[in-house]
């Protein structure tokens, strides 16, 4: 399947002074297919190591030299390695760390060589204190589950996705279009963007089939945690990872999980299964300036799981739902802040590992709540996602006079249109949100 990260790395391929890659990700969000992939297109040939499966190519960095190394490969794989000409991929390179620190040497002494790493568990190695990062020598890129926008293309919907692109904030969505496209948003909410059950699903067209892929991805994920937990932190790991799904798009409280355990110790564990890229963490922000996380609250913060996907199933939540009942409605709406999250994140979070935050404010006579806060380019922009009339968009217009914002953007199943100081975009289009929403600056 195609997916959008591969023109990013066109780009990089073709950047002057391009930098080896880091690709990070949560495990099987589809890395090492894309670069292998990547690799067959565009390469006269590719060398890849996989240090989980192979791990005597670990040998082969025991210098830091970029010629030894590439000698080392050669020897090992049978495979010659050719400045411009190969694409080498050294996957699952958490296993290695000193091949993390080599990286650094091939953009000085053999810059023209195409290096790109990858690992599921990356992010414990590169947080490690012990660790030192070749600042500077790396460039980084992130990947997530397939968008909505992707499954369009996958689905061979790629006229509706096209179509969605030449949309303007005044246009008006035909009914019957407006209504297939939601119709396609929730059998994806069903689905998720998962690879392996998108294309299970494409495959056989069996929901039941794609259920049980999504059970056997979450094992997977449980079996991962003896790789980066202590025993004694094994399960907590489970206990979050077992009631996170059903506390997405809420105050988080450590609490709900363990009443008799430390915050403390509970905090560790939580932030593991944020670096194994299994939960995201949104932070509270004033909305006073940027960047958000100069004004932030890390004690306040709610939870999003990797995949809307994963959610359904962990929650076991009836499909009939997904099809019949409004999306604001199922697990009181916390579905549907968990897809439209995922979606902003998708769109605008390739280069870090996490850029939405929400706002708060709380006070007796009018506490009030903002679901997301994101930049484009300079601006901040405040996003709802809520039902009903745009009148009932308290807190929304609190935020948008308080800040002196232009406008803010509602999320939901209602049509687009613009009613100041309201922008309402329907789930579908929120590919499309930095786009219409550079328009409407430029309008008003």
């Amino acid at each position: 399947m195609k997916r959008d990260i591969e023109l990013d790395l066109l780009r990089w391929k073709d950047l002057n002074g391009r930098l080896p890659l880091l690709l990070r990700g949560a495990r099987q969000v589809g890395k090492s297919y894309i670069v292998e992939k990547f690799g067959k297109e565009h390469f006269d040939n590719y060398v890849v190591i996989n240090f989980e499966q192979y791990p005597e190519y670990t040998k082969c960095f025991s210098s830091l030299d970029p010629v030894k190394i590439v000698n080392s490969i050669e020897l090992l794989s049978g495979i010659t390695i050719q400045p411009e000409k190969t694409l080498l991929f050294i996957d699952e390179i958490q296993e290695c760390p000193q091949a993390i620190l080599a990286l650094r040497y091939f953009k000085e002494q053999m810059p023209k060589l195409h290096v790109i790493g990858a690992g599921s568990l990356l992010e414990f190695t590169l947080n490690d204190p012990k660790f030192r990062m070749p600042v500077g020598r790396v460039q980084f890129l992130h990947m997530r589950p397939m968008s909505f926008a992707e499954y369009l293309d996958a689905s061979n919907n790629e006229k509706l996705r096209k179509y969605l692109s030449t949309i303007h904030v005044k246009d008006e969505v035909e009914e019957a279009i407006h209504n297939r496209l939601l119709a396609l948003v929730r059998e994806y909410i069903a689905l998720g963007g998962m690879p392996a059950v998108i294309s299970a699903y494409l495959t056989n067209k069996s929901l039941l089939q794609c259920q049980e892929i999504q059970t056997a991805i979450l094992s997977t994920f449980r079996n991962d945690f003896g790789k980066y937990a202590t025993l004694t932190q094994h399960d907590h790991l489970k206990t979050i990872f077992t009631k996170a799904p059903g506390l997405i798009a809420q105050w988080f409280k450590y609490s709900k999980l363990e009443a008799d355990t430390p915050a403390r110790t509970l905090k560790n564990a939580l932030y593991k299964l944020r670096d194994a890229g299994l939960i995201i963490l949104v932070y509270a922000a004033s909305a006073a300036g940027l960047p958000f996380a100069t004004h932030m609250n890390e004690k306040k913060f709610k939870l999003l799981f990797l995949d809307i996907g994963l959610v359904k199933r962990a929650c076991n939540l009836d499909l009939d739902l997904l099809f019949k009942q409004d999306l604001l409605l199922i697990n009181e709406g916390a579905l549907a802040e968990q897809f439209v999250g995922q979606e902003l994140l998708a769109y605008t979070g390739k280069n870090d590992m996490n850029n939405l935050f929400f706002w708060t404010r709380e006070k007796k006579s009018s506490s009030a709540e903002v679901d997301y806060l994101i930049a484009i380019d300079s601006n901040i922009l405040a996003i709802e996602v809520k039902a009903g009339a745009i009148g009932s968009l308290r807190s929304l217009k609190q935020l948008i006079e308080e800040r002196k914002m232009p406008f803010g953007v509602r999320i939901s199943e209602n049509p687009l249109s613009f009613t100041h100081p309201v922008l309402s975009i329907p789930f579908y289009l929120i590919e499309q949100l930095p786009r219409l929403t550079k328009e409407l600056y430029k309008i008003l």
